[in-house]
């Protein structure tokens, strides 16, 4: 008789699933980029919609036709630009030999951090920046978000570091000149961009293996007198040991990454009419600019996404003429 087979219950991909250390997402790896430039943006899931635009691919059958593409709106308020800080090769990787924070930092960033308050302290540190200028290999900017300006009615704003391209010298010189000022995504990306989305997903608490890692439900039968929502056997009689088994635990608010989502189009609310009537459900009005994002995205609506240029090489493709935007928000996807 021939033996069945089947695949493993329970995926061991991106294990051990566990609760995120943070509800803002860190990017680990920034992609090498010649031009001198922020290699990332960020922004706050708003909700999904459906757009009707033209598809510009030639490779594509439907090249000249309208389709629609379901679509996440992100809105996208400028980045503050707060500090600067560089690195230089270690031992273990990268070490920080440096940093500078700008002389005037906005009043709601008490909120997240103490700033430093010590006299001469801007031409102190950044004279010792201009002495290890030699060493620098990796130069990032420390950004502020700034939601107070947004439909969040948040006031806290997250602070955290984003790369820059080209050389290190070129690098550097452009973080000095930015800093204390802002940053638009106009600036960083374009319609018809690949961008690697990266955010925790929606908690969904403690859960069987049956959501968890989709095992099968048994049939509900008085064999199965123990349970059907179940794993049968952790492990066999001979050899005595228990292999990998999938078992009831934290689902979801994991931090994960979506590599080449494509920009559709990057607006602005206070010159187009992106708001529903009352507003988006569970977030509110969108104030500044914003961008459609094909497809879905990980993470709850009003959580931080961060946009990094892709890391795996792309070929951009030119976006479909958007002719209409539904302002009727469609049934949230599971991120």
């Amino acid at each position: 008789m021939a033996k069945g087979h089947r695949p493993r219950r329970g995926s061991r991909a991106y294990y051990p699933r566990k609760r995120a250390r943070s509800i803002v997402a860190r990017i680990r790896r920034w992609p090498k980029v010649n031009r001198v430039v922020p290699l990332g943006f960020a922004g706050y899931k708003v909700g999904m919609v459906h757009v009707v635009g033209v598809e510009m691919n030639k490779n594509s059958p439907f090249y000249g036709q309208e389709r629609v593409y379901p679509a996440t709106v992100v809105e996208v308020p400028p980045l503050r630009v707060v500090g600067v800080r560089v690195y230089a090769s270690g031992f273990y990787g990268l070490k920080a030999i440096g940093e500078l924070w700008a002389p005037k930092l906005p009043e709601d960033l008490k909120r997240a951090f103490t700033a430093p308050k010590k006299e001469n302290y801007f031409e102190e540190q950044r004279k010792k920046i201009e002495e290890v200028r030699d060493k620098v290999q990796e130069v990032r900017l420390i950004v502020a978000t700034q939601p107070r300006i947004t439909g969040l009615g948040k006031k806290k704003p997250e602070v955290f570091e984003i790369a820059v391209g080209g050389s290190p010298s070129e690098a550097l010189d452009f973080a000095l000149s930015r800093l204390g000022k802002e940053i638009d995504v106009g600036e960083v990306f374009k319609e018809g961009d690949y961008v690697d989305v990266i955010a925790v997903s929606k908690g969904k608490g403690f859960q069987g293996v049956v959501k968890r890692f989709g095992v099968m439900e048994m049939p509900r039968w008085h064999k199965h007198r123990k349970g059907h929502r179940r794993i049968g056997s952790v492990g066999p009689q001979g050899p005595a040991i228990m292999f990998y088994t999938p078992f009831p635990g934290q689902t979801g608010f994991h931090q994960r990454t979506e590599y080449n989502k494509r920009i559709l189009k990057i607006g602005d609310a206070s010159s187009e009419n992106i708001n529903p009537p009352g507003g988006w459900p569970h977030y509110g009005l969108i104030r500044t600019k914003y961008i459609l994002v094909e497809g879905s995205i990980p993470g709850a609506i009003k959580r931080l996404v961060k946009l990094r240029m892709p890391i795996r090489l792309h070929k951009p493709v030119e976006p479909p003429k958007v002719v209409y935007i539904s302002t009727q928000p469609w049934p949230q996807a599971s991120g």
